[in-house]
């Protein structure tokens, strides 16, 4: 017997009328959020980025291609991982399914992380992936965009998400991230195996891009809960009957389920 509440078509149709009504108020504050996000002022960019890419190293102005939007998403993939961070392969395995469609749209994408290239490519030869993927190692762009951090910064407190976190405590685990080195973060450090410290000096987000008259500006960049709009599975489960129903890490590598 369900424990949920049961009813008939016809209390079933009056509550989905209701929720219908709020799933447009929604969309319409949706529409009005994408708006205020367009209009955010441009920052010029003068820096030059250098990112090394299979075909060489290459400028920010290339990976825009011929295109003249550019969309990147920041993979936590630092150069002691071992293997990407399952949330970003997670949210990742929805990138070959669009960036044809944005290429074709007069956006070019492509992922960025600090590890090798040729760790990256052969990360993503196992995960059967093919979108552009290039390395930032050696280059200020993760820094600067505020998704990697030293091991200095990272004791003093960093600046993540738009707002300033803790310093890590000295015992080497984060303990505002962490239930005494246990629990999700902790996790998934192991799985790319790392610790939580290494493995917290990278950050997930994403940041657009455009360039007009030869010029680069940078126009937006969100992280952490603000990429959830772009995490496929979730947008899935939140119309499931039981939502996301989580009380912890459940998810894995598309190649690791049935495993453990």
């Amino acid at each position: 017997m369900t424990k949920h509440s049961t009813g008939t078509r016809k209390d079933w149709l009056a509550a989905r009328l209701a929720l219908l009504e709020a799933e447009k108020q929604l969309t319409r504050r949706s529409d009005a959020v994408a708006q205020q996000r367009q209009e955010l002022p441009w920052v010029r960019i003068d820096k030059q980025y250098r990112f090394d890419t299979e075909n060489g190293s290459a400028s920010l102005q290339d990976l825009f291609g011929s295109r003249s939007q550019l969309i990147i998403y920041h993979f936590m993939f630092g150069p002691d991982y071992s293997a990407g961070c399952p949330s970003c392969s997670s949210i990742a395995d929805g990138f070959n399914g669009i960036a044809v469609h944005l290429q074709n749209h007069d956006v070019a994408f492509a992922t960025v992380s600090r590890a090798p290239l040729p760790k990256l490519l052969a990360y993503r030869q196992r995960m059967g992936w093919d979108f552009p993927w290039v390395s930032a190692l050696g280059s200020d762009f993760n820094a600067d965009f505020n998704v990697s951090f030293t091991e200095e910064q990272q004791r003093q407190g960093i600046e993540y998400n738009y707002r300033r976190e803790p310093g890590l405590e000295v015992t080497g685990i984060g303990q505002s991230l962490t239930k005494r080195g246990e629990g999700p973060v902790a996790e998934h450090a192991a799985m790319t195996g790392t610790d939580v410290a290494t493995y917290t000096r990278e950050r997930p987000g994403m940041s657009a891009f455009a360039l007009e008259d030869g010029v680069i500006y940078h126009t937006y960049s969100t992280f952490a809960r603000g990429l959830d709009g772009l995490w496929g599975m979730y947008q899935w489960l939140d119309r499931a009957p039981e939502g996301r129903n989580e009380t912890g890490t459940w998810w894995r590598r598309h190649d690791e389920y049935g495993k453990r």
